[in-house]
């Protein structure tokens, strides 16, 4: 396929976050920290890392760069948590997420933060190169590459990049074609030198415990010096300058550091070879370790394919990432181009994100010609039946997709992906019982999710069903998750004011209050600017409840104080 356009402003966003949350370490600023000692520790504890990383997720959101899908959510970290599992410390804090950026690039940040952008998804030929490139970046976790980078420097790196975080909100909130030279300037130069990233000997101790963590996983430990191998293949036929992978100039490759990792796989692969067959995984092992996934109990289903009803899933999600970060229609006559043209193009894996391109460019009905001799040749496939009722719904087939919806949620009842399609089409077609129901298929999801996506649909539900408090609950949640704090600092008081609040919905938000204002208060003190408060201001309600700043106009905030949908 051949590349999409470049986009440099995403692709400078990207850079900045990276340079900043992994990289602070080598800006040559005169900020100094107090003598904390020599631990790394001493600098972020763990919490302090976590809290770092979800703000910067929550910042990346505000900006749309993340691609927010619940499949390819739950396969990024079902794969980073396989991973994880095998690393030398399993029980470390991880978070998994694809990035809405055509470079062929990835990074770690603080808290275990591991993002890996649509362009390098895309661009690996199967799995284990996939997870290659994720073990290499829960090795710079695991071996602290990221707290002796801020110890080595003696420099507030993390609040440095936070005050970056804030002035891309600011940047990319006022839509100029000069933000991106604002925030280089904001950023004081952070990304301006080449040498931002980890030490040499940093990158091939990723590399190695990486390699180790692919085998324990039961992947092929060649992998990721075979894709490594690739990319510079990729630099040495002429590319040059700005067409080099984002990866290489991130994570600099060489020979030499190519062949201690093809060694190193030999040695790992013929030590498998000398082990009695069955999992490479210690079953006794795992059952004396709190393992980070919950209910697994045997190690070994871990080592089986990710192939669900015949279809290799990483195929499938390595189309459903290429259509959800691209441009659909463009997509779509690729795809369709080349079905026509190229027999060898002729996979289910490319009929599913021709589908996928028909159905997000509003041809559904197209889109279910697509499907429906693949569901034939694998009936029990989830992922497709997901997207033969997304197509159906989007063509109008109203009644077919909510009885494909509903055999689905029987099937899987807390599968998010079904439960959120089935939700939003309850919500959008049905009445006040429907979108009751819809609001208690989402309930359950909320106790650990993160996506601003999942509150907004619940809010919806919940506000078409009639539980109005309930909604602006969810709604000042969305806000939050959408990395817009002041927002749902501003929403939660507006409800605070209601009369009709019984003792429960009083304390829950309250609580929420509670939970929010340290970080307000945090974000005002140091004058971090967010996309919700680009001046970096206090907000202030008017005392009639409403408000004064065009803030009250964004997700769910209106100047009469009521909460209502967005849009």
């Amino acid at each position: 396929m051949t590349m999409a356009p470049r986009r440099p402003i995403p692709r400078l966003l990207t850079a900045l976050i990276t340079a900043a949350l992994a990289c602070a370490a080598g800006a040559q600023d005169n900020v100094r920290l107090p003598d904390l000692g020599s631990s790394a520790n001493a600098l972020i504890s763990p919490q302090e890392a976590q809290d770092y990383g979800a703000s910067m997720l929550r910042q990346m959101r505000a900006l749309d760069m993340v691609v927010d899908d619940p499949l390819l959510d739950d396969y990024i970290n079902d794969l980073g948590y396989r991973l994880a599992a095998s690393s030398d410390k399993p029980k470390e804090h991880f978070t998994f997420f694809v990035v809405k950026d055509q470079e062929i690039n990835a990074f770690a940040a603080p808290g275990g933060y591991i993002a890996v952008n649509a362009g390098l998804m895309t661009i690996t030929r199967d799995e284990s190169e996939l997870a290659g490139v994720i073990a290499h970046e829960i090795g710079h976790i695991t071996q602290n590459h990221l707290q002796r980078a801020f110890e080595d420097s003696k420099k507030d790196a993390p609040l440095m990049a936070l005050v970056l975080l804030g002035a891309i909100a600011a940047g990319a909130g006022g839509h100029g074609g000069d933000a991106p030279m604002a925030v280089l300037a904001g950023g004081q130069g952070l990304i301006a030198q080449k040498s931002i990233n980890f030490t040499r000997k940093d990158e091939i101790e990723a590399d190695r415990v990486g390699i180790q963590t692919l085998a324990r996983a039961g992947f092929d430990p060649n992998a990721m010096a075979g894709f490594f191998q690739r990319m510079q293949d990729v630099m040495s036929a002429g590319a040059g300058g700005e067409d080099v992978p984002a990866l290489l100039q991130t994570h600099p490759v060489t020979t030499m550091r190519i062949s201690d990792a093809k060694a190193r796989a030999g040695a790992l692969v013929a030590a498998q070879k000398l082990r009695p067959p069955g999992t490479v995984m210690d079953k006794l092992q795992w059952e004396k370790s709190t393992a980070p996934i919950a209910f697994v109990k045997d190690p070994a289903t871990l080592l089986r394919p990710s192939v669900r009803g015949g279809l290799d899933t990483y195929a499938l999600m390595r189309e459903r990432v290429r259509v959800l970060a691209g441009d659909a229609t463009k997509l779509a006559t690729y795809y369709g181009a080349s079905l026509q043209s190229r027999p060898d193009f002729d996979t289910p894996a490319n009929r599913y994100g021709y589908a996928l391109a028909l159905t997000r460019g509003g041809r559904g009905g197209a889109a279910t010609e697509q499907l429906q001799p693949l569901l034939q040749s694998h009936p029990d496939n989830l992922i497709l039946k997901l997207a033969l009722a997304d197509a159906r719904l989007q063509a109008g087939q109203h009644a077919a997709a909510l009885a494909m919806y509903t055999e689905l949620n029987t099937q899987s009842p807390r599968n998010r992906a079904v439960a959120l399609a089935y939700a939003k089409a309850l919500t959008a077609g049905g009445d006040q019982a429907q979108a009751s129901l819809a609001a208690n298929l989402l309930r359950p999801l909320l106790d650990d999710a993160s996506e601003p996506e999942v509150y907004s649909a619940y809010a919806r539900a919940s506000d078409k069903a009639g539980d109005s408090v309930r909604a602006g609950e969810a709604f000042a949640d969305a806000s939050y998750y959408s990395g817009r704090p002041f927002d749902a600092m501003e929403q939660l008081k507006r409800l605070l004011k209601r009369d009709d609040l019984d003792y429960y919905a009083r304390a829950r938000i309250q609580a929420r209050i509670s939970e929010l204002t340290p970080l307000v208060l945090e974000l005002h003190k140091r004058k971090i600017k967010t996309e919700d408060n680009p001046d970096g201001r206090q907000q202030q309600l008017r005392p009639d409840g409403g408000c004064d700043s065009r803030l009250c106009f964004s997700l769910g905030a209106h100047p009469d104080g009521a909460v209502r949908p967005p849009g």
